[in-house]
């Protein structure tokens, strides 16, 4: 522990360099410095609203795919 007080500003700027540093006290560790990472921004719904427009039959189904589906070739020919 007295050796991190003396060289706080060494080992917080191993930290900012990506390392994480453990602070040990009688052998034990106590204490961990980890690089600063910003909270994440929250997502705020509704960011595509008005700028994408979806077809109201967008997952109606199709026939000629649904007859290849379930009639076609298992293992078509190559």
């Amino acid at each position: 522990m007295h050796e991190a007080k003396t060289h706080l500003s060494r080992l917080v700027e191993e930290a900012a360099n990506g390392e994480e540093v453990v602070i040990a006290k009688a052998g034990r560790p106590v204490a961990k410095l980890v690089p600063y990472a910003p909270p994440k921004k929250l997502r705020e719904p509704g960011g595509w609203e008005g700028k994408v427009w979806i077809s109201p039959d967008f997952d109606d189904p199709m026939p000629e795919f649904e007859d290849e589906f379930y009639n076609g070739p298992i293992f078509p020919d190559e």
